[in-house]
């Protein structure tokens, strides 16, 4: 094989997973508007037609693609819901911190204020990231660790905005004393105790 070539994509899970490795990175160098079949498939080594017989859109790619690179964290059950909070918000400013999902997903915002069905996908891939969270506040509810009218969905929205606040708007650093004063703000409890 030529220098620089690259072998034939194959069939089955591993060619999956290689073109929608490609897609992220057509998105991360090249932004939106570099994110085309054409040219995933060249990154990818793959046709265009590979491409489009799985899928339809560049947005099913996309969403396809962050769907299975991001996987929504596991929800954690210690017994104590402001350990279990703050586990999941360290997770998720790691993953600010230390990943390139910030970009994608600033990119992924952008394609779905731009196209009603992508902001469906988006839609969908949003709720399924916030399970755990809301899984984690209402066991903790139920089990009467939190309030009885306490709103998982509320709570969840008042646990994370400060850390997309600060990645995305502010464009700050997010300082390790953040998750556990977010918690104890929040639900009134302090984590770790």
């Amino acid at each position: 094989m030529a220098a620089g070539a690259r072998e034939p994509i194959s069939r089955g899970e591993g060619a999956r997973r290689r073109m929608l490795e490609a897609a992220l990175q057509v998105l991360d160098d090249d932004g939106l508007p570099g994110l085309t079949m054409e040219a995933v498939a060249r990154r990818a080594g793959a046709s265009k037609a590979t491409l489009y017989r799985r899928w339809p859109t560049v947005g099913a790619l996309l969403v396809d693609a962050m769907d299975a690179t991001f996987q929504p964290f596991p929800a954690p059950d210690t017994g104590r819901v402001a350990d279990d909070v703050a586990h999941l918000l360290a997770a998720f400013v790691e993953l600010l911190d230390r990943t390139r999902f910030p970009r994608l997903l600033a990119a992924f915002i952008d394609a779905a204020e731009r196209d009603p069905e992508l902001a469906a996908l988006h839609a969908d891939l949003t709720r399924r990231r916030r399970e755990p969270m809301i899984a984690v506040l209402t066991r903790a509810r139920d089990r009467g660790e939190l309030p009885a009218g306490l709103d998982p969905e509320v709570t969840t929205d008042l646990l994370t905005a400060p850390f997309f606040y600060r990645r995305f708007v502010a464009h700050r650093p997010i300082p390790p004393e953040l998750v556990p004063e977010v918690v104890a703000r929040v639900l009134g409890t302090g984590a770790g105790g």
